[in-house]
């Protein structure tokens, strides 16, 4: 493989772990500390995400307790996790933060497995953006016979063929998840 298509794959893998961190922030009516993912908390004026600064733990299945390092900013905590608007409603026990993780509605249920579907989409435009910035790449390189351009662009093809493949596998997978009562 070329140098273009080895910076291509890197870039691919990478569209691929932040897919799987973006579905990985949709709950699916089990609690997991995931769920608090990509919340932040102003923290001596810096935001810093509530996992590094707090203790998460999944009690019962059904409830998250969040206990920060410094107890002085469990008001702040609270707040984030409410302000972050992923449907948990946290309660402040002077402490720790208590998070009743709520069994998800029919409906809800259809909402995150449409945004799943549209982290998905995002993904594979992403994806494609790469195969394109790839294409253009190996056309303007002039040292490349023609027969060794229509290998370059035929496995660039490929190439995302294998990653937009793995996008569909890891949005079906999550959906199903989530759809399953």
């Amino acid at each position: 493989m070329s140098d273009y298509l080895d910076e291509a794959e890197m870039r691919m893998m990478s569209t691929i772990e932040n897919l799987e961190s973006n579905l990985h922030t949709l709950h699916t009516g089990h609690a997991n500390a995931g769920l608090l993912d990509g919340i932040a908390v102003d923290y001596y004026g810096a935001p810093t995400p509530i996992n590094q600064m707090a203790q998460i733990k999944v009690v019962e299945g059904t409830q998250l307790v969040v206990r920060p390092y410094d107890r002085s900013i469990v008001k702040e905590a609270t707040h984030a996790i409410a302000a972050a608007n992923i449907g948990l409603n946290p309660q402040n026990e002077g402490d720790q933060i208590r998070i009743n993780v709520p069994q998800l509605t029919e409906e809800r249920r259809k909402e995150l497995a449409k945004k799943a579907d549209k982290f998905g989409e995002e993904a594979k435009v992403a994806i494609r953006n790469i195969r394109r910035d790839t294409n253009d790449q190996i056309k303007k390189d002039k040292e490349l016979r023609e027969d060794e351009e229509k290998g370059e662009l035929e496995d660039s093809q490929k190439l995302t063929d294998k990653y937009v493949k793995e996008v569909g596998r890891l949005v079906d997978e999550k959906k199903k998840d989530i759809l399953n009562v």
